[in-house]
């Protein structure tokens, strides 16, 4: 087998096996799209499988006229964009010192980084250092403690440290101070990897719900993915779909309504990706150092 048949075969392993990959994961989505739009009848029946079964608008009309759900959601995007925000603000500003050698203690710096991701205070310790800072039921307490994560830190780092030097040396030639540099060098050639961190951080803060969990117990500061697991574990689903049906309205399955759910708070985070494809596929370099 020459060199250029084990590279079609190559290429024809790896397509498989990322196709194989994408149907699973679109497979579970596409049953929960189905069984959201199906009627009553054939959910019951068992008739739903990949595709709707007599299309059914119901679910997704309780789910838009729960004004807790709404609340909730318009929540949860200020709380993600909050949080990203001011995530990458951080990384950003602690990454780009670490990329200087002339940093006094720089590598213990680094060591002590690389120790809390494998070593944290528990839960319980965290619990405290929360309540004793009078965080409990406000926002700043599902936004500090997972301010900066160490292994995005590293891949900052990482990615701050293959730019070229000689772009540093000529903006400090030109007068240029440590923090121009940053604003006018240094994040611009950083767009792809700051978009993905930054979706990473608001896809993280979207379907984060146990720190909700620990820390708030008003209902004002629920977010979305908090409320969709109260639904499921108390039953709310039940008791939402049978006071439908009392109320003389259409009786609405306890599953349909739970799919719609499910989709009401997973579609708007997916609505963000195509926004920031453009970052992932752009090139870092390209252009930056000419001859």
């Amino acid at each position: 087998m020459n060199e250029r048949t084990a590279n079609r075969v190559f290429d024809t392993v790896n397509i498989v096996l990322l196709a194989l990959a994408v149907v699973v994961c679109i497979l579970p989505f596409l049953h929960i799209i189905a069984v959201s739009l199906s009627s009553n009848l054939a959910i019951t029946s068992g008739k739903v499988t990949l595709f709707p079964v007599g299309f059914n608008w119901d679910a997704y009309g309780k789910v838009f006229s729960d004004m807790t759900m709404i609340r909730s959601l318009g929540f949860t995007v200020f709380l993600t964009a909050l949080c990203a925000a001011l995530c990458m603000a951080m990384t950003i500003v602690a990454a780009y010192p670490l990329t200087k050698s002339q940093l006094k203690g720089r590598k213990l710096f680094m060591i002590l980084i690389v120790i809390t991701m494998f070593f944290t205070g528990g839960i319980i310790p965290e619990y405290i250092l929360v309540r004793d800072l009078n965080l409990l039921n406000t926002v700043w307490a599902l936004v500090l403690p997972g301010l900066i994560s160490p292994f995005y830190l590293i891949i900052l780092i990482s990615f701050f440290n293959g730019i070229p030097k000689s772009l540093e040396e000529a903006a400090e030639i030109d007068g240029s101070s440590h923090f121009g540099t940053l604003m006018r060098i240094i994040l611009p050639l950083s767009l792809p990897v700051m978009a993905t961190l930054c979706l990473f951080y608001a896809v993280g803060r979207w379907n984060g719900f146990q720190d909700t969990l620990m820390y708030i117990s008003k209902p004002d500061l629920y977010p979305v993915q908090l409320k969709l697991y109260q639904m499921i574990q108390n039953n709310m689903v039940s008791e939402l779909a049978s006071l439908e049906g009392n109320s003389g309205g259409p009786k609405i399955t306890p599953e349909s309504l739970k799919s719609a759910s499910v989709i009401f708070a997973t579609v708007p985070i997916l609505l963000v990706y195509p926004w920031l494809q453009r970052y992932f596929v752009s090139g870092v370099m390209l252009g930056a150092v000419k001859g």
